[in-house]
């Protein structure tokens, strides 16, 4: 695996301070059942990272004392955390809006059987990935067979309600680009995505997201071996656009990784670079329980212009 925090830490990325927190972003690991080809994680089945029921119940303290209204749940594969349910339930009872960072496959895993009807039964909001809508690129940038699991999965979601209006339960799906090069326009590919899909498997969502890929972890590493890193960053710098400063997801949330330390995202998460606190080399959600962090200074480095690259990118998908 090439490093290349070394490679973005030369920057001229515009200073960014953060505003009200909406939303706390939660890793709560590194294990999935899966490893992606594009994934800034590296996650995989050989991954042990995994966040303990301490620091779980800490989430929950320092979710109701930020009052952020989204707890967003990420990995690896989130569900495979012991205390993803327990997670998923305090949060709700508290009354926020829990979204779940699902690759799909995952309710096909051993001892997940009722996952799907657990998150129907919860109301929580599913943002799967589904990189395209061909059986050859989905497997060939995760895996061989993953397409057929995930459309299977996505149809055991539609069955429950799941991306259907008249349900309130809400299934977005996640595209990210196959290599170096920016997602296509967000609106047209989600109308495509919706025509093919409904036309070849029968099956609905709600919204399409479009995500840059970032030049960390294993996506980075790749670049580098092939030579290409220096161009994708070419590639992101040429295509920023001031007007996306505005709405980048650093500004309004904060990453919480396993151990229950903060970053301005999950990118920063990634690189080892956390959220900036006065006296706190490195600060836990603890050291800042109850704390406002709006005006705070947002950490930035080079890889940051894949937020601002074209339409934008953000977990919500294009910003333009």
């Amino acid at each position: 695996m090439h490093a290349t925090l070394p490679l973005l830490a030369d920057t001229d990325f515009p200073a960014l301070d953060r505003r009200r927190l909406e939303t706390l972003q939660v890793n709560v690991g590194y294990v999935c059942n899966q490893t992606c080809l594009h994934c800034h994680v590296n996650a995989g089945p050989t991954r042990t990272e995994s966040m303990s029921r301490e620091t779980a119940d800490q989430v929950l303290e320092y979710l109701a004392a930020s009052g952020a209204g989204t707890l967003a749940l990420t990995g690896g594969a989130p569900e495979l955390n012991p205390h993803f349910r327990a997670l998923v339930r305090g949060a709700r009872a508290r009354g926020a809006r829990v979204i779940d960072r699902c690759n799909l496959t995952i309710l096909f895993e051993p001892g997940q059987e009722d996952l799907a009807e657990f998150l129907a039964a919860q109301r929580v909001e599913i943002v799967a990935s589904l990189p395209c809508y061909t059986p050859e690129l989905v497997d060939r940038q995760r895996g061989k067979g993953v397409y057929e699991l995930s459309i299977a999965a996505i149809r055991k979601l539609n069955a429950l309600g799941y991306g259907r209006e008249a349900s309130g339960l809400t299934l977005d799906l996640v595209y990210n680009p196959q290599g170096a090069s920016l997602p296509p326009p967000q609106v047209k590919l989600e109308a495509d995505y919706k025509r093919i899909l409904g036309e070849n498997s029968g099956i609905v969502f709600k919204r399409l997201y479009t995500i840059a890929n970032m030049p960390i972890q294993r996506f980075g590493s790749t670049l580098i071996s092939r030579g290409q890193f220096n161009d994708y960053m070419k590639l992101l710098r040429s295509a920023h656009s001031d007007a996306n400063l505005d709405s980048v997801m650093c500004r309004s949330l904060v990453s919480v990784d396993w151990q229950g330390y903060l970053y301005d995202c999950d990118f920063n998460q990634m690189l080892g670079l956390p959220l900036a606190v006065a006296g706190r080399a490195r600060p836990h959600m603890r050291d800042v329980l109850g704390k406002d962090l709006a005006g705070n200074p947002i950490v930035v480095r080079d890889h940051c212009y894949g937020c601002t690259a074209g339409q934008g990118s953000s977990c919500g998908g294009a910003l333009a």
